[in-house]
């Protein structure tokens, strides 16, 4: 799920649109391109926090059949953020992946520019400087509303993330353009490599792709990561609550 949610990421023209509530998306999960693995749901719903109004975004992931037996993922990761701006203000993180497990909830006070990080299992509070950053999910929705009609290949575009009370520099690289064989039929897509930190889970820096579609929505369709133990894939399956028509500019 992670992999999914840290490759999300990009981009609508600018001063559209590329979400809004109702926004929900279905991805089929598959280890090393046959087997079924699971399923990540991601949606879009808004609401009001503290008396202002925000978007609440939730990203699930879980496994299913053969693979659950062997390596179990129940993972939720939720964030409010401002709806103009989308500057995040809390963040919330539950995970299990084969037993590696984190339930941390992160606010982030603007007046001081600090965050407040409550983690349940460790049972500790602990509290963090930032400036100008994005958590794991609003980082892709602050993505997808930016102009990247003009990118070339091998131009990359760089945030600041904060994850696991801290914060990491996060890059994405245009590969180029392609027109992807789909269930939904043909699809142009521009394609992104993030940077990812190799070692627990990924084979190298540079192990994952993520295809998305070239339209005013900038939703992730497709994704392949090469693991340390054989790949896992992620097709889109199911959409709904889109805010632009599925393929239009």
């Amino acid at each position: 799920m992670l992999v999914l949610l840290l490759t999300i990421s990009v981009f609508a023209q600018q001063k559209q649109v590329a979400f809004k509530d109702g926004e929900w998306l279905r991805y089929k999960m598959s280890y090393s391109g046959f087997l079924r693995a699971g399923t990540a749901v991601l949606e879009v719903e808004e609401t009001e926090l503290n008396g202002k109004e925000v978007f609440h975004t939730k990203g699930s992931g879980w496994t299913s059949g053969m693979i659950k037996w062997f390596f179990r993922v129940d993972d939720v990761y939720e964030s409010y953020f401002d709806k103009d701006m989308i500057k995040p203000y809390v963040f919330k993180r539950k995970i299990d992946e084969g037993g590696y497990k984190k339930h941390r909830i992160t606010n982030f006070n603007y007046d001081s520019n600090k965050a407040y990080v409550q983690d349940f299992l460790k049972q500790t509070d602990t509290t963090i400087p930032f400036s100008n950053i994005q958590d794991m999910l609003s980082s892709f929705y602050y993505l997808r509303n930016q102009d990247v009609k003009n990118m070339k290949t091998g131009d990359e575009i760089a945030i600041d993330m904060f994850m696991d009370s801290q914060v990491y520099p996060f890059k994405l690289r245009f590969l180029g353009r392609e027109v992807l064989k789909t269930k939904f039929g043909k699809v142009n897509s521009l394609i992104f490599r993030p940077i990812v930190q190799s070692g627990r889970v990924f084979k190298a820096q540079e192990s994952v792709t993520i295809w998305i579609t070239d339209d005013a929505n900038k939703i992730p369709i497709k994704m392949k990561a090469d693991l340390s133990v054989g790949s896992l894939r992620a097709e889109l399956e199911k959409y709904k609550g889109l805010a632009n028509d599925f393929g239009k500019k």
